[in-house]
């Protein structure tokens, strides 16, 4: 390995050292803090007893004055059985909690929702929906995370149909968010048509499928997808596989009867051989996918290693290998396809209307909000989708939920386009600037050195 090399690799692993130095230095990423004045105890007899019991009596008249009354409007439920926890495995709830804390960090800091890490020890998903369900009053939406399929899909359906509150999965919904706003831009740099791209899609979990149905929503033909899992090509022979029996009752579609129009068989060669696109949200890596594989692909090639916390190629593998665009799930390399890019202004955006749902077609319109923003900065092969750091980005995103929310009339609130910018500009900046002022105050510390 050469010098460069290894200083890249050594990169990639700094952010899983440090991690293990700051987690018990900071003892957890969040903490409970007033937002209304105390300016002597006697304030509490507003904020508690007795001066409480009146609004209690306005919300037992009119249960849906909780969104006024209390801090419903933007409370999020981040919920997960810690069954799914990032590429780890089924590592319980325990260890999934690190995950669900920095969750809610992310939706605070780039969305400015209070957001509650709940991990529960339970695994049978009916016990989950109903947890859920018992504690849906406190909040005014729930991001569903880290999961295992197929009784994600479930969950996810069973929730969106019988709650009255937006439901979101972020291992589903968002992860397609993000890949079709980066494809969407990487097609216009490499000059290619959606619609007639091939496209070898790598895993077949919850991540893949929910793109997949995604990229057809946006115009993909799904004769020309073809998709793996560890048992090798999805064909039409494998349709009445019990995993896909459930895709196929909590979606209407079956991908091993839509996929692969030519036949293939075999594997993750077969699959990517002169494929325009490869999306992969498999097994972490490195040495998932080989160079070899990378070189058989079409000319000005386009890979989404997705894996975490390792992608199935290095970035700088599959570039010597040919591929014109080289997108991960870190933020260590250059287009990081990051759900943080989707869940924060999804949620602002359904939060600020009181949304009852988030619909298909709220996600899309996100994520045709984050390629364009990116495309009005000027894309490139180095730059499809913007940054965390952008944070006008989120204003722009949850305005076209909230739009989108209200054409549909799953809003509860009617606002206009610029009533929302100004809210969730309001919000969202009060978030960082509050984060701000209490690091130079020293009230949140400096990282060990």
């Amino acid at each position: 390995m050469t010098v460069s090399k290894k200083k890249l690799l050594a990169k990639a692993n700094m952010p899983r050292k440090l991690a293990l130095e700051y987690h018990p230095f900071y003892r957890g990423k969040l903490e409970v803090m007033p937002k209304v004045p105390v300016r002597t105890s006697k304030d509490f007899a507003i904020w508690y007893t007795p001066g409480v019991a009146a609004p209690c009596e306005e919300l037992h008249k009119d249960a849906s004055a909780v969104f006024d009354y209390t801090g419903r409007w933007n409370y999020v439920a981040v919920v997960s059985d810690g069954t799914r926890v990032l590429g780890l495995g089924d590592i319980g709830p325990e260890a999934g909690l690190p995950v669900m804390e920095g969750k809610a960090l992310l939706f605070k800091y780039l969305g400015g929702v209070d957001a509650f890490p709940m991990c529960l020890d339970v695994k049978d998903p009916d016990e989950l929906i109903a947890a859920v369900k018992w504690i849906s009053p406190t909040f005014g939406g729930v991001n569903l995370e880290d999961i295992s399929s197929p009784k994600c899909f479930h969950i996810l359906e069973r929730l969106r149909e019988e709650l009255s509150i937006p439901v979101w999965h972020d291992d589903q919904q968002g992860t397609a968010l993000v890949t079709l706003a980066g494809l969407t831009n990487a097609l216009k740099i490499v000059g290619k048509k959606l619609d007639e791209i091939k496209i070898a899609m790598i895993g077949s979990g919850a991540a893949n499928i929910s793109v997949y149905r995604y990229l057809k929503v946006a115009g993909a033909n799904p004769g020309n997808v073809t998709m793996t899992d560890v048992k090798g090509m999805l064909t039409p022979e494998r349709a009445n596989e019990d995993f896909f029996k459930q895709v196929a009752k909590a979606f209407g579609f079956n991908p091993c009867e839509e996929t692969n129009a030519d036949g293939r068989t075999g594997g993750i060669p077969e699959a990517m051989k002169d494929a325009d696109v490869c999306i992969a949200y498999s097994t972490p890596g490195p040495g998932v996918i080989k160079k070899e594989w990378v070189k058989s692909m079409a000319d000005n090639a386009v890979i989404f290693a997705c894996a975490n916390p390792i992608p199935e190629i290095w970035p700088w593998e599959a570039e010597e290998a040919g591929a014109k665009i080289v997108a991960t799930g870190r933020s260590d390399f250059p287009n990081q396809m990051n759900n943080s890019l989707g869940f924060p202004a999804v949620l602002r955006g359904a939060l600020d209307v009181a949304a009852k749902s988030i619909t298909d077609e709220m996600c899309t319109a996100a994520a045709y909000a984050v390629a364009e923003y990116a495309e009005e900065k000027g894309i490139h092969e180095k730059y499809m989708v913007p940054t965390m750091e952008e944070t006008e980005m989120y204003i722009k995103e949850a305005v076209a939920v909230g739009t989108k929310a209200m054409e549909q009339g799953v809003a509860r609130n009617k606002l206009s386009r610029q009533e929302l910018g100004e809210r969730a500009s309001s919000i969202i900046k009060r978030a960082q600037e509050a984060t701000k002022l209490l690091m130079s105050k020293k009230i949140i510390l400096s990282p060990p050195e």
